[in-house]
């Protein structure tokens, strides 16, 4: 992996087909994300030193408690943002585009105050 926005995007696809499916393996999260299954595999890996997942004996990818609360937190940014976005005028589509860009830049600080104005608002 090259950036921390590919870190998440992973992290959020695991999180994803895990509310799908009861197991998760690397050839899920490839085929979810038109990748090779070679650069998922060098990516879980990747995740597993830093603890956001395991692969166990049947290689399927489990998010550890750190790695659920990071998918979490790049899930809710994606749906806040996602909301906004429609509510200020944009289409589905358009939005979910770029709050798929926009909740791996936009800083916490930030992301707060956006979702205290979907709450109010």
């Amino acid at each position: 992996m090259r950036t921390h926005e590919s870190e998440e995007m992973y992290l959020e696809t695991i999180l994803l087909l895990q509310k799908e499916h009861p197991s998760v393996h690397a050839i899920d999260v490839a085929s979810e994300l038109g990748y090779a299954k070679s650069s998922v595999s060098r990516a879980m890996g990747l995740l597993a030193a830093r603890g956001y997942i395991v692969v166990n004996d049947s290689d399927e990818i489990i998010l550890t408690e750190s790695g659920l609360k990071k998918a979490s937190d790049i899930y809710e940014r994606h749906r806040v943002i996602t909301k906004l976005l429609m509510r200020l005028g944009a289409d589905a589509e358009l939005a979910e585009e770029n709050a798929c860009r926009i909740e791996h830049v936009i800083s916490p600080e930030l992301f707060e105050i956006l979702k205290e104005f979907s709450k109010n608002h």
